[in-house]
């Protein structure tokens, strides 16, 4: 009885939630990477979002870059977002960005990782700190209570810069250092991935074939597996000689709770995630309400005691999130439904009428639209080198084709050549991310000016917006002859982003990725 009354309760609330209206609020979250830890998170963070009304997240995740994370941060600015939710991937590198959108008057949240700058509105996290320094402490009992006399630790680091990976170095360091018979033999530097402590481990074990190791702390527990995995594959250790302990505590499948249960990990740290409590924060700034600065979030230590029993609470708890995600569904499309037979309920039959022969024009406008840019795009686009114009839309510029250069031009006659080189040079190495104007104008040889002005006379259209266009063709082409995902098309074509390639896709040919092919 108790159940039923949680589900008519939760279903009245998503109805609430799913209630038709213009969108109140815009949060970008920026997210240093993606993985598994962040994924549960970014979950989390939309089933918060289910529970207010008006509220529209978008997402950006930065792959452990910088430069992108910055790009991104002020991308979401300009697209008028009113708070920010920021995990900087590294402490100095990030703040600047994250200044400007708190000198704009966007407030700012700063999650799970800190910066070296005060200009945020509010700080959530769990304590880094005393996480490292509780798995030292355990470290410290666990080899004593086994009657090392000597224990040998190897230490495998977080990504270098980030503040919980110095935070976690600090803690575990402070609790071992006055332990007598403890005895750090390696501090490695990692990146939170599993192949990095590999190869880090491996290495060392080259270095450093006399040296035991009785436990490997990683600073998270992928870092921890990787160092596991390098010292089974060595052949000098036993899979049971050698102790791990790692950092996130994760459910599920291959999550460090399970790791624990297994006995994989000898120990794990709860990392919590806790997106629904960011978007309550998020919310409450939003709407004036008060809220604390500083928040650290609760934690907890998994051992083997109490992995069973920790896993199967998570367990039960996403069985819960997957059917609320359910019943959102079930609600928006309750919801939906109800508008549509509203609609019809009460729309005079003159103005249906008009209104179905205003969707039938448009439609066939814009299936017209549609099939005329994709023929353009399959005919014209690249064409630089041919005598007829290149059409763009009516909003864009209208580069001049090589046919309409005067006659008089005295380097008519090398013009031909110079935009079929050009061509071949943007074709062969487009799908090189990372390539620039500098890049292409070595290749041409010549300046970046020279390569620009000459460019813009004969075309119209400056060597950025060529590469982009040339880009963009390749992967319709490849939307329409092949299987691949939105995704690895982007990347295939150079771009770094799929959202940033789906966003240039949209607005080149008026539709997003996914549909090429479904109007093809």
């Amino acid at each position: 009885m108790r159940q039923r009354f949680f589900y008519l309760f939760v279903l009245a609330t998503l109805l609430v939630s799913c209630s038709g209206g213009k969108v109140k609020y815009r949060i970008g979250i920026s997210q240093c990477s993606e993985d598994i830890w962040r994924d549960k998170q970014n979950a989390e963070l939309r089933m918060g979002a289910y529970f207010h009304d008006n509220v529209e997240l978008k997402f950006a995740a930065a792959y452990d870059s910088d430069e992108r994370q910055v790009q991104q941060i002020d991308s979401l600015m300009n697209d008028g977002i009113d708070l920010l939710i920021v995990a900087p991937n590294q402490v100095q590198t990030i703040s600047p960005a994250i200044d400007r959108a708190y000198d704009k008057g966007i407030p700012v949240i700063v999650f799970e990782r800190k910066t070296s700058s005060q200009k945020y509105t509010a700080f959530i996290s769990a304590d880094n700190y005393e996480m490292g320094r509780v798995m030292g402490e355990y470290i410290v009992e666990k080899l004593k209570s086994l009657k090392i006399e000597e224990g040998h630790v190897l230490e495998i680091k977080g990504l270098e810069g980030s503040s919980p990976a110095i935070e976690r170095h600090n803690g575990f360091m402070d609790a071992i250092k006055d332990a007598p018979g403890i005895k750090v033999v390696g501090s490695l530097q990692g990146d939170w991935t599993e192949p990095t402590a590999y190869e880090s481990t491996k290495q060392w074990l080259l270095n450093n074939k006399d040296v035991r190791v009785d436990l490997v702390f990683g600073a998270n527990d992928r870092t921890a597996m990787g160092a596991r995995k390098a010292l089974a594959n060595s052949k000098l250790y036993t899979l049971n000689s050698t102790l791990y302990c790692g950092i996130d505590g994760l459910p599920g499948e291959n999550g460090g709770i399970q790791l624990v249960r297994d006995s994989l990990l000898d120990a794990s740290y709860i990392y919590p995630t806790h997106g629904d409590q960011i978007i309550e924060l998020a919310v409450n700034i939003l709407e004036g309400k008060p809220y604390e600065k500083e928040t650290m979030l609760m934690s907890a230590l998994v051992t083997r005691d109490n992995a069973k029993v920790l896993l199967m609470q998570s367990e039960e708890l996403m069985r819960q999130a997957d059917r609320l995600d359910l019943l959102h569904d079930k609600a928006d499309n309750y919801l939906h439904k109800l508008d549509v037979q509203r609609v019809v309920n009460w729309l005079a039959i003159g103005v249906i009428i008009l209104l179905l022969v205003a969707i039938v024009l448009f439609y066939l406008y814009h299936l017209s639209k549609v099939n005329i840019r994709r023929e353009r795009v399959v005919n014209n686009l690249w064409n630089l080198g041919s005598t007829e114009s290149i059409e763009l839309t009516e909003n864009t510029e209208k580069p001049t084709a090589i046919a309409d250069i005067p006659e008089e031009d005295p380097k008519k006659e090398t013009e031909p050549l110079f935009i079929t080189r050009f061509r071949e040079v943007v074709e062969r190495r487009m799908t090189n991310s990372e390539l620039s104007v500098e890049d292409l104008a070595a290749e041409m040889n010549l300046s970046r000016v020279q390569l620009y002005r000459k460019v813009k006379a004969l075309t119209g259209s400056s060597p950025v917006e060529l590469l982009r266009i040339a880009r963009l063709n390749r992967a319709y082409q490849m939307l329409l002859t092949t299987d691949k995902n939105v995704s690895e098309v982007a990347y295939d074509v150079g771009f770094s982003a799929p959202a940033y390639f789906t966003k240039c896709f949209k607005d080149e040919f008026g539709m997003v990725p996914g549909e090429v092919r479904k109007s093809s």
